[in-house]
């Protein structure tokens, strides 16, 4: 596909120093100006000022102009260099589109799992005891945008800027991908625009566990929910509270889609669509408890 990866998100927070030490802990790599690193993406995430928690941005890496042409002209854009920037018109959330090299994740060894009849693992214990250090993302995977108009919004990134579809909750969300990863954008149905959560790509289950218990050792306020495996790109999951209120996500083992033609897009109805397995999602998780706090900011503003 033209697009090839999700490069970065801006998220705007009242609360900076604060936010970027937890994705610091999280396992980020702090660069300076706001910005932060995971271990094969480079500068994904930056932290900056804003009065209330939101998504401000989301930069799309594409292959070549050609690609930049051909969104600018459904879109009715100009590019700009190697750029090109379009307004999500019922967020407001700035898409960038830019030209800019795929990323190469060197292969991990798999993690070797017995099973019955099946001994991958002998003599040793399994190695996500023997570990040590942070868990260090090594991608952004995704990010999850609260909509007021789910149709626009999913149109905007689908229809104007080429991301694929990839399954849906009826009347309520679109899972969109700009890669061969399951999705890299989320859209939700909301009452107010706003940035549910960022996803990050850990090596394995192991490294998720690891990562969320180390995260919630001395802070288990943090905790939304977890562990568990999604049905909608297969993962497995565990969610985290940033100090602005954003949920941050480690996951491993996302479906991919390497050949459009081979994957049907499927309507979810329900939990289905929400997992497969693990403990229900608490009520904060599908409706975060500042919502009317954003809703009463953003009328404001």
């Amino acid at each position: 596909m033209a697009l090839h990866r999700l490069s970065s998100v801006t998220m705007g927070v009242p609360n900076v120093a604060e936010t970027g030490a937890y994705y610091t802990e999280f396992g980020l790599a702090e660069q300076g100006d706001g910005w932060f690193a995971t271990r094969d993406g480079g500068r994904q995430l930056r932290v900056v000022q804003a009065p209330t928690r939101r998504l401000i941005e989301l930069v799309i890496g594409v292959d070549d102009h050609d690609d930049l042409a051909a969104a600018g002209s459904r879109l009715g854009l100009p590019v700009d260099g190697d750029t090109l920037t379009a307004h999500e018109p019922a967020t407001g959330v700035r898409a960038v589109l830019r030209v800019e090299p795929r990323v190469e994740q060197r292969p991990v060894a798999p993690t070797p799992y017995n099973g019955p009849g099946r001994f991958e693992r002998t003599g040793v214990r399994a190695p996500g005891l023997l570990r040590e250090g942070r868990v260090r993302p090594r991608k952004l995977g995704h990010a999850v945008l609260g909509t007021t108009d789910l149709a626009v919004t999913t149109a905007f990134f689908r229809d104007g800027l080429g991301f694929k579809s990839s399954d849906h909750i009826k009347d309520a969300g679109a899972f969109l991908r700009c890669s061969t990863d399951h999705h890299n954008l989320l859209v939700l149905k909301a009452p107010v625009a706003f940035l549910h959560h960022t996803s990050w790509q850990v090596d394995d289950v192991d490294d998720v566990g690891r990562g969320a218990c180390a995260m919630l050792e001395e802070h288990p306020e943090r905790h939304v929910w977890g562990l568990g495996r999604h049905h909608a790109g297969s993962n497995f999951f565990w969610y985290l509270k940033d100090p602005a209120g954003n949920f941050s996500e480690y996951y491993s083992d996302m479906d991919c889609v390497v050949d459009d033609q081979l994957w049907t897009p499927e309507t979810f109805e329900g939990a289905k669509g929400l997992f497969s397995w693990g403990p229900p999602p608490p009520p904060s998780f599908l409706r975060p408890e500042d919502l009317a706090a954003l809703m009463t900011g953003a009328h404001a503003s």
